[in-house]
C-alpha cells in the first residue's frame, strides 16, 4: 500500500505491506521488516530490520509525534488526493491543536505575525519531553490561546492561523 508522509518539510513516499508480524517497508533495492510494539508503560518498541529502539509515540489525527533518542519528530500522513488539492490551492489547517496533554514552555510568535511553513511557533512539554510545534503552512497568526506555564489537554486549540492577504484579499 502506498503512503505519503512528511517529516519536517521533506515528503517521503513509502510502500508498506502487511507481514506475519508487523509490516514490510519496500525500498528501491528490496524490503525490510518493521514493527511497532506498544509496551504497558505507554512507550513503544520500534523494530526495523532486526534493530530495536524504545520510542514514545503520540498521535493526533494524521499527525504522529515520535520521541527517539531525545529528539522529537513529527510525521504527518497525507492522503494523495488531499496533497494534490493542497498543492493546487495552498490550503491547509487553520487550527493548530495540542498533540498530547502538556504545558507551554515557549511562545515564539504573536497575533498578526506572518509565519512560514515549518517555522517554530510554540514549544510544549509533556512527560518531561519538549516538542516544538511548527507552522503547518504559511500564514498569519490569528490568535494564541495559551500562555507560557499554562496546561492543556490533548487536542486543545493552541493557536489559529489564517491565510496571508494577497492583493487586498485573503487567499
Amino acid at each position: 500500500m502506498h503512503h505519503a508522509f512528511k517529516l519536517g518539510e521533506a515528503e517521503h513516499n513509502l510502500e508498506l505491506s502487511r507481514a506475519l508480524i508487523g509490516y514490510r517497508l519496500h525500498l528501491a533495492d528490496g524490503s525490510v521488516p518493521v514493527n511497532l510494539h506498544l509496551e504497558d508503560d505507554g512507550t513503544a518498541v520500534l523494530t526495523v530490520n532486526g534493530h530495536s529502539e524504545k520510542v514514545l509515540v503520540a498521535t493526533r489525527g494524521d499527525d504522529v509525534f515520535i520521541h527517539l533518542d531525545g529528539v522529537a519528530y513529527q510525521l504527518r500522513y497525507e492522503h494523495p488526493l488531499q496533497r494534490l488539492a493542497a498543492q493546487s490551492t495552498g490550503s491547509a489547517e487553520d487550527l493548530v491543536r495540542a498533540p498530547m496533554p502538556g504545558s507551554l514552555v515557549a511562545v515564539n510568535i504573536k497575533p498578526g505575525q506572518i509565519v512560514a511553513r515549518g517555522e517554530a511557533l510554540l514549544v510544549m512539554e509533556s512527560m518531561k519531553m519538549e516538542t516544538t510545534i511548527i507552522a503547518p503552512r504559511d500564514g498569519v497568526i490569528e490568535a494564541v490561546h495559551f500562555a507560557v506555564g499554562q496546561t492543556f489537554d490533548r487536542d486543545a486549540l493552541l493557536l489559529g492561523l489564517e491565510a496571508v492577504a494577497t492583493e487586498g484579499k485573503k487567499s
